[in-house]
């Protein structure tokens, strides 16, 4: 199975990347399934309906968030509506929303999708990893799935590594978002589960992790408030992580994919 993730959207310029690479791709690397990553499409803050509809209609089969999932409070009423669009699996019980789908691919394989949130430097939600050992009770790549992707959203490196490590040979592949950096780390572990720390950011790389470079330079440099963190509205470049699966579901191939200015590019052949 071959899949394909992207990196968080960051605002128009990173949804004008979606729109513009993703079908492509899809036809170019044969993708069986797409998954994109929405935490700061809507200007920067959160997803809104009108963003899941765009993805979908570039061929997204399903959206992650992260740590601004409720920023837009659209979504609210919207998420509880739409499987396909996902919320991390450790916010507490009773939050509304999916924390996974189970998509099935046009050759009927079946694979799981699932987010989580990580706590060092960030909102401290219920455990992740307690969260991901309950719902592995129910799934097992290579006999009642094909496949399981997991989007561990969050900050330090460390625990994206610990993460993934403790789920080496139950999941396909623990992919990192948050950070907006690509990280130059796409391995597959003794168990067979695919690990990239960051898929970095679909937006414009001239800026300040997609914010317009001004703002937070002024922040830093001043330390006086400034005008809100808005996105950097360049041409975007389009980051992301190219997954393959043996029957198993375990990771035989994981590489990057960077199409734009500014990064050294990079498009895996098939």
């Amino acid at each position: 199975m071959r899949i394909l993730f992207v990196g968080d959207v960051m605002g128009r310029s990173g949804r004008d990347a979606v729109t513009k690479h993703l079908p492509v791709l899809k036809k170019s690397l044969k993708i069986d399934c797409a998954i994109v990553d929405a935490d700061n499409a809507a200007h920067g803050l959160g997803v809104t309906e009108a963003n899941c509809k765009e993805f979908y209609e570039a061929g997204a089969d399903c959206i992650t968030t992260g740590n601004h999932v409720w920023d837009q409070r659209e979504v609210i009423p919207y998420i509880g509506r739409d499987p396909k669009l996902i919320r991390a699996i450790n916010f507490p019980k009773g939050t509304t929303g999916n924390s996974s789908f189970l998509f099935t691919t046009a050759a009927g394989e079946r694979i799981l999708i699932t987010h989580a949130l990580a706590r060092l430097f960030m909102e401290n939600l219920d455990c992740p990893f307690t969260g991901m050992d309950e719902l592995l009770k129910d799934y097992k790549i290579g006999q009642n799935v094909d496949a399981i992707f997991v989007d561990f959203h969050g900050e330090a490196t460390s625990e994206k590594n610990a993460f993934a490590h403790y789920l080496d040979g139950r999941v396909s592949a623990v992919v990192g978002t948050h950070t907006h950096m690509p990280t130059a780390d796409c391995q597959v572990f003794d168990g067979g589960t695919g690990y990239q720390t960051d898929a970095g950011m679909t937006g414009d790389y001239n800026s300040v992790i997609g914010v317009r470079k001004d703002i937070p330079i002024h922040r830093f440099v001043k330390k006086t408030p400034s005008e809100r963190l808005v996105p950097a509205d360049g041409e975007a470049t389009f980051c992301g992580t190219f997954i393959e699966t043996n029957a198993k579901g375990l990771c035989t191939r994981i590489e990057p994919i960077i199409i734009g200015p500014r990064l050294q590019n990079h498009t895996p052949s098939v």
